[in-house]
């Protein structure tokens, strides 16, 4: 009796430490000045962030995450998603920034980020994503590295409905670009990635006018959908995602969020004091058990964005406003538990 409920012990510790996910932070460098990659890398350490997100190989970055225990999404920049439509460039792609680095955790390889075939700015990588997924992924193979994971960060911005939850759907022109990505991914045991963003959820257009539902400050549902309720944004986008890709046979993939932030300055909700409660209460929700009402009982894959404000971003004012760590100090710009 004693040795069975000893054993019954080791199996709760492990399947809830095995569950529990550890919180990740995206790494970009449009800022100046930044830490260098050696001494961002020791920041993440002294920190206990052990996932991290880079946008493109860096060498100084992955020499860096040498012998550490960060695990890596690499992105494959969209600038570069055409030559990868070669098998063989695919192949050098692989050997120069992966197998180079065997003592490197790589996690996932995101093949493009936020492409879309309504988009100016990226349509024209659309036809590129899938070939080079394939590439990618048969250049992994072949170097057996089949633990490597290959996906594609994509975004709400390619949802023609969002709400509620479970009506969400691909626009019309979309499902064709991302149907085939969907059983790419069942194929190969793959995550979907999406980028999930309350704070642009809330500004809109349209704006929405409670603030609490996107900052996981309200204490009561805000509405029911068959039966499910929701008292945060974040959770009702992610389930809006996982419904529409569960209507093109996605109903198996994992939804990791690739990115999620709420920036600190710049428009009127976007302050120290709305940010670090984002961040908080985020880190609070993806860690625990409770996973979202349409996928209950489980933790989420979560990386913030971003480890530092990048005051050299184009656009808006804000978006040089979401980091979470002070690049002169750094210091912690919140009191944050990673």
């Amino acid at each position: 009796m004693a040795l069975n409920l000893l054993l019954l012990g080791i199996l709760i510790k492990f399947f809830v430490f095995t569950d529990a996910q550890s919180v990740g932070v995206c790494y970009g460098e449009f800022g100046n000045p930044l830490p260098s990659q050696q001494e961002v890398v020791n920041l993440y350490r002294a920190n206990g962030i052990t996932r991290m997100r880079i946008y493109a190989p860096n060498r100084a970055t992955l020499n860096a995450l040498r012998g550490t225990n960060i695990e890596l999404i690499l992105d494959v920049p969209n600038i570069d998603l055409e030559s990868l439509n070669d098998r063989n460039k695919a192949i050098t792609w692989v050997t120069d920034n992966v197998l180079n680095y065997r003592d490197v955790k790589f996690r996932y390889i995101s093949v493009g980020n936020e492409v879309d075939p309504n988009n100016p700015d990226t349509r024209r990588f659309v036809g590129f994503v899938l070939p080079a997924m394939r590439n990618v992924q048969n250049a992994l193979i072949a170097a057996g590295l089949n633990q490597i994971k290959v996906s594609t960060a994509t975004y709400t911005g390619l949802l023609a409905k969002s709400y509620k939850p479970s009506e969400g759907v691909f626009h019309d022109n979309v499902v064709s670009f991302i149907g085939p990505i969907i059983t790419f991914l069942g194929q190969n045991g793959s995550p979907m990635l999406a980028n999930i963003y309350p704070y642009f959820a809330h500004v809109g257009p349209p704006k929405l006018s409670d603030l609490s539902f996107a900052l996981f400050t309200r204490t009561t549902p805000a509405y029911d959908d068959q039966g499910r309720q929701y008292s945060n944004l974040f959770d009702a986008m992610y389930d809006a995602h996982y419904a529409a890709q569960s209507r093109l046979g996605g109903s198996d993939i994992e939804i990791v969020v690739s990115e999620s932030g709420w920036p600190s300055f710049g428009e009127d909700v976007a302050t120290v004091e709305n940010a670090g409660t984002y961040y908080k209460n985020l880190i609070s929700h993806v860690k625990g058990r409770t996973g979202t009402p349409a996928r209950p009982g489980r933790s989420i894959e979560t990386y913030l964005f971003a480890m530092f404000d990048e005051n050299q971003k184009p656009n808006k004012e804000t978006e040089r406003h979401f980091g979470v760590f002070n690049p002169v100090t750094r210091q912690k710009k919140y009191q944050l538990s990673f």
